[in-house]
């Protein structure tokens, strides 16, 4: 399973490796959005199949990028460890900022999936060449009339790139800038202490920064980053005291570090109308969309656990008068230990009277797993339940019997029977289970029920789909 660790800079080589050739032309595919938004993003990280893959955890939510392919990349491969990781550990798949272009893949891949585009995510791509040169006659007059002006009243003006993060000409462009600043809301007041942070990581091999001159101070900044053949502006600022200073920055940084850059992304417009404006003036090529995919499950739209019935049993939902003979059927180690897991990893000494039946309930309610009672004239001996629902139309089945009630083909008459209510009923794609190889009971119950589909040290592996 993937194991992830916290993206901090010190990572910053590792991970520049994959955002320097990653060519999804979105801000968010850079370092130096996940280093500058990390106190909301808390991202993190793992590698796989030659991909990187980030986990965000946004307001308690974990939302995953699309992975980003490395040189020899299995992006499949990727995407089918991140729904094992989240069908693992029971957590949602959600995968957001999903560059437009990819998001037919994965609606093709979860069959059951929302999807929502919002206008104020989208980045605005610029061609480096026209930001560059502001050339047409009518095109980019309004940018070339705020240049001249701003030249014509700091003939001195000059771009200069900027390396050094101790430079004094920076602190006394914050001080310059802060106070002009005259947005008081909290998103912009810490966006601007943030700015000023990155700007402490210029020494770096990973961000291009720079600014106007004018009569011999910063009057304006830039701090970017290369990814893949764009150039995604993270910053621009400039003294409102100084109009044009502005235009003539976003011209002079797109000429000097925008060469070998077909594109220009300078992010989106945070819901803010005047930044939608200004941004729109400088006529984007297009807006980068982005979207955000929740993969759904054929459990989804289910209102409550149904009742299926055998020749013999009947399959039911668990309720109060069950508790007794579900709570030994938990509480039985010597059964419970081909089952897979161990029910003290979550119990902490609670009353056991409700315990097991509470965790079957609210499974059902965050749509993790249905469980099914066994029934034998209305006694219940034991369960059957779907699990592990993976987004992609497919679940894991699991089953047990009170141990006076084995041997006698009740446990495959249920797997059978569930099995395909998942299959015909709920549209499943595939049902799949594994049993320990020292579990011989379990191996013949699926042998019955199911084609063996593998195996590794450890397990068995079974397959059944229509």
């Amino acid at each position: 399973m993937l194991q992830f660790q916290e993206l901090t800079a010190a990572q910053g080589d590792c991970l520049r490796r994959y955002y320097e050739a990653c060519d999804y032309r979105l801000c968010e595919y850079s370092l130096g959005v996940k280093l500058m938004w990390r106190d909301h993003l808390h991202p993190s990280f793992a590698e796989v199949a030659g991909c990187l893959v980030i986990r965000n955890c946004i307001e308690g939510e974990y939302v995953f990028d699309y992975p980003i392919a490395g040189p020899e990349a299995d992006v499949e491969g990727a995407l089918r460890a991140i729904e094992s990781w989240c069908a693992a550990t029971g957590t949602p798949l959600v995968l957001s900022v999903v560059p437009e272009d990819k998001a037919q893949t994965l609606c093709l891949r979860y069959p059951r999936c929302r999807v929502i585009s919002e206008r104020p995510w989208k980045d605005y791509l610029y061609r480096t060449e026209e930001l560059a040169a502001f050339a047409g006659r009518r095109r980019y007059s309004g940018q070339r009339n705020h240049i001249n002006k701003f030249r014509r009243d700091y003939p001195d003006a000059e771009f200069t790139p900027l390396t050094d993060p101790g430079d004094p000409r920076l602190a006394a462009f914050w001080q310059d800038y802060e106070a002009e600043f005259h947005k008081s809301g909290p998103l912009a007041v810490q966006e601007l202490s943030l700015a000023q942070e990155m700007f402490s990581r210029i020494g770096t091999d990973w961000f291009c920064a720079g600014g106007m001159l004018a009569e011999g101070r910063l009057v304006a900044v830039c701090l970017a980053e290369k990814c893949g053949g764009t150039l995604i502006d993270h910053i621009e600022k400039a003294l409102y005291s100084h109009a044009g200073a502005y235009p003539a920055l976003v011209q002079a940084f797109a000429a000097y570090y925008g060469g070998d850059c077909t594109w220009c992304n300078r992010e989106d417009d945070a819901r803010d109308k005047g930044l939608r404006t200004s941004k729109l003036q400088y006529l984007p090529d297009h807006l980068g969309g982005k979207v955000r995919i929740e993969a759904g499950t054929e459990l989804d739209a289910l209102k409550a656990v149904p009742a299926i019935k055998t020749d013999r049993l009947s399959l039911t939902p668990l309720r109060k008068g069950d508790i007794p003979a579900y709570s030994a059927l938990c509480l039985d180690d010597e059964r419970n230990r081909w089952w897979g897991y161990d029910y003290r990893t979550d119990w902490k000494g609670e009353d056991l009277d409700s315990y097991f039946l509470d965790v079957v309930r609210e499974d059902f309610a965050k749509k993790r797993a249905i469980n099914f009672a066994i029934r034998l004239d209305g006694k219940c001996i034991g369960e059957v339940l779907l699990y592990r629902f993976d987004g992609k139309g497919g679940a894991e089945e699991g089953c047990r019997i009170a141990p006076e009630y084995g041997g006698q083909g009740y446990g495959v008459e249920a797997f059978r029977a569930v099995a395909e209510w998942g299959l015909y009923q709920r549209h499943l794609g595939h049902v799949v289970a594994k049993c320990f190889k020292e579990n011989d009971a379990s191996y013949k119950m699926l042998s019955s029920c199911m084609r063996k589909k593998g195996e590794d040290e450890k397990f068995f592996y079974f397959n059944k789909e229509v």
